[in-house]
């Protein structure tokens, strides 16, 4: 399933508008927008996954139902994955929440009347929980309610797994791409990490301890992946939250599913739903390849719609 939704699945063919805002630290994000009807609809805020953007096949999906419910919907590109590279030193990592946070303060001025809700994916996950997490009792109350799918959950676990069998694949893949992206910025900023050590990284981890923590500001891959594993905040999440994975994820040990349920008994706002299969953000339903949908992006509609528009939940449900 992780390798049809990446590979084999078609992309909906869907027109965004591309803006670019300025941060706090004198840098840009690039903010995907799909324009609703109405300025008061319900909108979606959408977090892919590593080295991810507005292609992940994934998003195309989200967006369909976010357009077929006339619902809009803003992405973050994370930097560095619009296409080009970001103008600080910094770059993004699965426990970086500051943009988000400025683009969740934005969107609440442009709209301050649409309900929100929050999909992250895969390393969005992550960082999506714990944003909730931090923000606890004090997150706007636009934000309604709360998606996570193929999460990681502890960072030091899923590095372990990615490394193994044929998930290795995947995580050469990434490293390719990260490598290439940290080459470039240690180029322009010579003092920012040793490009011996980025050049020599053959895991995520390697490259975490090279790149990813000296860049900022934590220990090493160890002290990051501990302070921004969202495992840690999940008890904190003040909005009712969908943590929607398959215990086949070959990203992710199923054995942090369990604790993750462990801890979802004691925060009633927790919905752990985990599937025997559905592989990486895959969930591949259908009799066959040409007729196959895709049960993660109607869940993910179908949960946030009872959050966002409860009125015509309520109706439907009627029926």
């Amino acid at each position: 399933m992780t390798m049809w939704g990446k590979f084999g699945r078609k992309r909906p063919l869907l027109r965004l508008r591309f803006e670019r805002w300025h941060t706090l630290d004198a840098d840009q994000v690039t903010i995907g927008r799909l324009t609703a009807a109405a300025v008061d609809a319900p909108r979606l805020v959408l977090l892919h996954g590593l080295e991810g953007s507005e292609r992940s096949h994934y998003i195309g999906g989200v967006l369909e139902e976010a357009t077929r419910r006339g619902w809009g919907a803003d992405l973050l590109l994370f930097r560095t994955c619009d296409g080009r590279s970001n103008d600080t030193r910094r770059s993004y990592h699965s426990g970086e929440t500051t943009d988000l946070h400025m683009v969740v303060q934005r969107i609440c001025r442009e709209f301050p009347r649409a309900p929100l809700a929050l999909v992250g994916v895969s390393l969005g996950g992550n960082v999506a929980l714990k944003w909730l997490g931090e923000q606890a009792d004090g997150l706007t109350p636009a934000m309604k309610a709360a998606v996570a799918v193929s999460a990681p959950f502890d960072l030091a676990r899923s590095s372990q797994r990615i490394g193994q069998g044929v998930s290795r694949l995947y995580e050469r893949n990434f490293l390719r791409s990260l490598r290439r992206k940290a080459l470039a910025k240690i180029e322009r900023y010579p003092d920012l990490a040793s490009t011996d050590a980025v050049a020599r990284a053959r895991s995520l981890r390697a490259f975490d301890d090279a790149f990813t923590s000296v860049v900022h500001g934590f220990r090493d891959a160890t002290d990051y992946y501990e302070r921004s594993s969202s495992i840690h905040f999940l008890r904190s999440i003040r909005i009712p939250t969908l943590l929607l994975s398959a215990r086949d994820d070959p990203f992710h040990p199923p054995d942090v599913l369990d604790d993750v349920r462990r801890i979802a008994t004691s925060n009633p706002l927790l919905v752990p739903e985990f599937h025997d299969r559905g592989g990486h953000v895959g969930f591949v339903e259908g009799p066959s390849p040409r007729r196959a949908s895709y049960y993660a992006d109607r869940r993910i509609a179908t949960f946030c719609e009872q959050y966002l528009e409860p009125d015509a939940a309520l109706s439907i449900g009627a029926l």
